[in-house]
């Protein structure tokens, strides 16, 4: 999978939170029925599937031929990653994309602050936090963000498909990668 660019109708779908975090949710651990997709995030399986239904629509998931049966539909994330322009949409768009992209990292660091206290030493030594200031200008801040990308698609190639089975040691298991870059608004 690669990264897809969001149009206005992927921001529109995307500004959703349920749909957000069901799209996060087929990127990092692989395909999904409704009923259990729903099961995940506390939905019941008719809004899921309503839900699913918009992703599929907006072009950001498909089904997965194979798995599904007449009954029961799975689907797949398109890309590994959704990047948008905001100078190429719309003020309160952009603005309700954004914020429903920062509630849905904020639940995950939740998340994750949660099961700190019982998450393995290996786990404690592999993750990086940090916490920086700096002080540049729109240039240096530009190129920065340029810069992170890169770094991230240097990645993206050795990055692969999601194991739904579970983990063996040593195995490509699913790596959250959040960037934040913004000045204090």
């Amino acid at each position: 999978m690669r990264e897809a660019e969001a149009g206005t109708a992927q921001l529109r779908v995307l500004a959703h939170p349920t749909r957000l975090a069901l799209l996060r949710r087929l990127r990092t651990m692989g395909p999904g029925t409704a009923r259990a997709l729903g099961r995940e995030l506390g939905l019941d399986s008719g809004a899921a599937s309503y839900h699913l239904r918009r992703l599929a629509e907006g072009g950001l998931i498909v089904e997965e031929p194979g798995l599904g049966t007449r009954r029961e539909r799975w689907w797949r994330a398109v890309a590994d990653s959704v990047q948008f322009d905001p100078a190429e949409h719309e003020d309160d768009l952009t603005r309700e994309y954004v914020r429903a992209t920062l509630a849905a990292l904020a639940d995950d660091l939740r998340g994750v602050a949660a099961a700190v206290p019982s998450v393995p030493r290996e786990w404690l030594e592999r993750a990086a936090f940090l916490d920086d200031r700096l002080w540049i200008d729109d240039g240096t801040a530009d190129a920065l963000r340029g810069e992170l990308l890169a770094v991230l698609e240097r990645y993206r190639p050795r990055s692969l498909a999601p194991d739904v089975e579970g983990q063996a040691e040593g195995r490509p298991a699913p790596t959250i990668v959040q960037v934040q870059l913004y000045r204090r608004p």
